[in-house]
């Protein structure tokens, strides 16, 4: 393909991209997380234009759907059937039909289904196209008052303690804002897991019913969120966004320093005495100084 039919397929695209909605395209639009205010103009013309919409759960999505006089004929996709209808999908696009995915709230794929639909796509040279909108991820932490510039979303955390604790504990000494979602009986027990992983003094924001009616916004720490979720019952319900700030004691230069005596220590000690003196002597988690260890002698 020449330089001159690359641009003229850019301004092809770039045209619908702004104007109309095409056939034979994957649309990944994002929906409200709450507030029917949240959608955008160009939501509401792709799912009224495309030929069918994708839903994780068409109930839950008609009512969306009728609140805005949108038509457009539903096919179920989510995780049980994702296998069955993914092929099916994308070959409605090849034969020239436009499709949609939403999610039951917020930007698709984002701990809600659609990456094998999205992968397929990219695999059979199907175009796909963001119709960008609410998350809930990034409504969360736009409020939370912690670090932005670097951040990690976790999504949710296993439902067994054990397996929440464990995978806790990988994230224990890292510097960026982590963001969680969890569910409303398990908040409790996972922000006292939280608290006793990363410490209660960590800084932590509960965001709760983001954009609707009982929004809750408490920005504190660990140790105080359990006492605040723990004495309101109300705050054990709805949909739940947790944004925790990053180890600000883990900084590069008390790593080296870390690794330095992590690796003196192993010459004598097991992994275990190694990592239990050295959290003794930096104040540094046991856990996160085990792990480290580890990855370190895998390294040599």
């Amino acid at each position: 393909m020449s330089q001159q039919d690359d641009l003229q397929q850019g301004a092809q695209y770039q045209t619908h991209c702004n104007n109309s909605v095409a056939k034979a395209y994957l649309y990944i639009v994002a929906t409200p997380i709450g507030n029917m205010g949240d959608i955008t103009a160009r939501a509401i013309e792709t799912l009224k234009q495309v030929d069918i919409i994708a839903c994780e759960d068409t109930r839950t999505s008609g009512k969306l759907l009728s609140n805005f006089g949108i038509s457009t004929q539903t096919w179920a996709y989510h995780e049980h059937n994702s296998e069955i209808q993914t092929p099916k999908i994308i070959e409605m696009i090849q034969r020239g039909h436009s499709v949609a995915l939403i999610s039951d709230a917020g930007t698709p794929l984002i701990s809600d289904p659609g990456y094998q639909l999205v992968q397929s796509a990219h695999t059979a040279g199907v175009g796909v196209v963001p119709v960008v909108g609410a998350s809930a991820a990034i409504a969360a932490l736009s409020v939370a008052g912690l670090p932005s510039d670097k951040f990690c979303f976790v999504g949710f955390l296993p439902a067994k303690t054990h397996g929440r604790v464990k995978q806790l504990e990988q994230y224990a000494d890292r510097t960026e804002t982590l963001i969680f979602y969890e569910a409303p009986h398990r908040i409790l027990v996972s922000l006292k897991d939280m608290a006793n992983v990363f410490g209660d003094n960590r800084p932590a924001t509960l965001c709760r019913e983001l954009t609707k009616t009982f929004e809750t916004v408490k920005k504190s720490t660990l140790g105080e969120l359990v006492q605040f979720v723990e004495s309101d019952n109300n705050q054990q319900k709805g949909e739940i966004v947790l944004v925790i700030g990053g180890d600000v004691n883990n900084d590069s230069d008390d790593n080296s320093i870390h690794d330095k005596l992590l690796l003196r220590l192993i010459e004598d000690l097991s992994v275990k005495k190694a990592a239990a003196l050295a959290s003794d002597i930096t104040g540094v988690k046991k856990n996160a100084l085990y792990q480290r260890l580890l990855e370190l002698q895998k390294t040599e």
